[in-house]
């Protein structure tokens, strides 16, 4: 895929990627630049998040009164 950025620095995202990573208008965009390469990082709230580990044992872990 390839984008241009626009005299206002504006930068369009193509419809396959933005369809495939379920972008929705207004939703921010965390940026990162290493290495001369940027990039667009999705913020997702907690909620979207929930689940996403199925099968993930919980048990075992120390309490917040244990920890240092």
């Amino acid at each position: 895929m390839e984008t241009t950025i626009s005299s206002k620095y504006q930068v369009v995202i193509p419809k396959e990627a933005r369809k495939r990573l379920q972008l929705k208008p207004r939703q921010k965009l965390m940026v990162i630049e290493k290495g001369g390469i940027l990039f667009l990082i999705p913020q997702r709230s907690i909620e979207t998040l929930r689940g996403i580990v199925p099968g993930v044992k919980v048990e075992g872990y120390r309490q917040k009164k244990d920890r240092f």
